[in-house]
């Protein structure tokens, strides 16, 4: 009987004008995710990721503080407490993306990771910061990440978390599977003119690479008063040989859903002994320069 795993994505469209207070702009936001969520369960989603930065707009669009009043601790953080008791309400795994403060002015863009039974696992820290036009000036805002490359084992699968820019670099989405990820979860938000080309290649090659299931998520629609560009959803699922095997439309918040079978993981791998073959003592020179 195949080890199958129900799987779900969430793009979003932000909910309301950034000149709204900001308080109200995270409850909006959360509002909307609950009841997507809430969609989900009914879908039978047993592992779900929404996208990066959820519970606000994109704003390390701008090198401004106010948003600064995002940040929460992680696990004490609201968002992260609310979370648990939602993914022990629907026994749903859950990635949630949080602008995380460790201390006092050191902020990380984070994401945790509960399991079915609202247990907190733990969190990945977004390793690779970008800092360039158009607006993506995320070095004012986060610090790159320092807990590694973790996989969290939840009921369902195990689970790594790649966060947006990050999919740009093959050796944490290597080191990912190494350490025994069935599913890498990729939050985004990322704008087309930019990246678009990229966004059906990088992450099904990462798939083959390492023969695991990726779950894209990317925003939707444009954030005034910065207008960087337009954040063109096509959040997807695919497998460990590159399919695309449901994808959302570019323009609407969309919930995709995906039956993911992790015996082809161990099918793959056996045909395509990438592991097996590697030679990582020819390698040393990424380290070095």
């Amino acid at each position: 009987m195949a080890r199958t795993v129900r799987g779900g994505l969430i793009q979003a469209t932000l909910s309301m004008s950034t000149e709204q207070p900001i308080e109200k702009i995270k409850q909006s936001m959360i509002e909307k995710h609950l009841g997507m969520i809430e969609e989900a369960s009914k879908k039978g989603v047993q592992i779900l990721c929404m996208q990066e930065l959820f519970y606000g707009p994109y704003f390390c669009a701008e090198q401004k503080t106010k948003w600064y009043s995002l940040v929460e601790n992680i696990p004490e953080g609201s968002t992260t407490k609310l979370m648990q008791e939602v993914a022990k309400k629907y026994s749903m795994a859950i990635v949630v993306p949080i602008y995380e403060e460790e201390i006092t002015g050191v902020y990380y863009n984070t994401a945790a990771v509960i399991d079915a039974d609202g247990k907190f696992l733990g969190k990945y820290r977004k390793h690779h910061i970008p800092h360039c036009d158009p607006g993506f000036w995320e070095k004012f805002y986060f610090k790159p990440g320092n807990l590694g490359f973790p996989v969290f084992k939840t009921a369902f699968a195990d689970i790594g978390v790649y966060i947006c820019y990050d999919r740009h670099f093959p050796e944490g989405a290597r080191i990912l599977g190494l350490n025994g990820a069935e599913i890498i979860f990729n939050p985004s938000a990322t704008v087309a003119g930019l990246s678009e080309y990229l966004w059906e290649l990088e992450q099904p090659a990462h798939a083959v690479a390492n023969g695991y299931f990726v779950g894209a998520i990317n925003r939707v629609g444009t954030e005034a008063p910065w207008n960087i560009g337009e954040f063109y959803g096509k959040s997807y699922f695919c497998t460990p040989r590159g399919k695309i095997i449901a994808q959302a439309a570019r323009d609407k918040d969309e919930l995709v859903v995906a039956d993911l079978n992790l015996d082809e993981i161990q099918e793959v791998r056996n045909v395509w002994q990438f592991y097996r073959d590697r030679r990582p003592e020819t390698y040393e020179l990424i380290t070095k320069v």
